[in-house]
């Protein structure tokens, strides 16, 4: 048996390896990304966002299982287009900012449903209360620009917000409340891999 062939067996079982051996670290591009969210109000429906968050993405093509994600967002930077009704929910009848003053998600487990969509279970936080959810997730694609690696994600998934405390309502005197308890969320990020370090010049 010739060395060269030995050298080339041993590369082809190492390359799989090495091609899944740590998943690809992204920053969440908050100036690209956006976190938003939905909730009946009498019979249409309020919409808003979340403007201050930052997030890390671990995703390995090869091995979805060995991805993860860490997200965080301030709650103090809810915006619905009136200050009065952000000011309402800020306050203790709804997300008491002052008290909890974040909202986190950190995963779990990762699992592949097909080539472009994840299973991503994890822990969600809201108003001090943690709930274990499985969120799926579109895998929207990488590509190399501007120095570094590109990846987006986006997830559409629903909570009841009587499940983690935030339970502020109105009876109608018709019957029914004014707001619904289903509130739709949607998440659209674009992360970056780090800019490459400068080149520091020979002195």
């Amino acid at each position: 048996m010739s060395k060269r062939f030995v050298v080339a067996s041993l590369l082809a079982l190492a390359l799989p390896a090495l091609a899944s051996a740590a998943p690809v670290v992204y920053k969440v591009d908050p100036d690209h990304s956006s976190v938003g969210f939905s909730i009946r109000h009498f019979v249409s429906n309020v919409q808003g966002r979340f403007k201050d968050f930052d997030g890390t993405v671990k995703y390995d093509k090869q091995n979805p299982a060995a991805s993860s994600v860490e997200f965080t967002a301030q709650v103090a930077s809810i915006d619905t287009d009136n200050k009065d009704r952000d000011n309402h929910l800020k306050s203790p009848d709804f997300f008491d900012a002052a008290k909890f003053p974040t909202m986190t998600f950190t995963s779990s487990s990762v699992k592949a449903k097909d080539a472009n969509t994840l299973d991503v279970t994890g822990n969600l936080t809201i108003h001090g209360v943690t709930k274990t959810v499985t969120i799926p997730v579109s895998v929207l694609g990488t590509v190399a620009a501007q120095g570094r690696e590109k990846a987006g994600f986006e997830s559409n998934f629903t909570i009841d917000r009587k499940d983690y405390g935030v339970q502020w309502n109105r009876v109608l005197d018709t019957g029914g409340t004014m707001l619904g308890n289903d509130v739709k969320i949607v998440v659209s990020v674009e992360a970056n891999t780090p800019k490459p370090a400068e080149t520091k010049k020979s002195r």
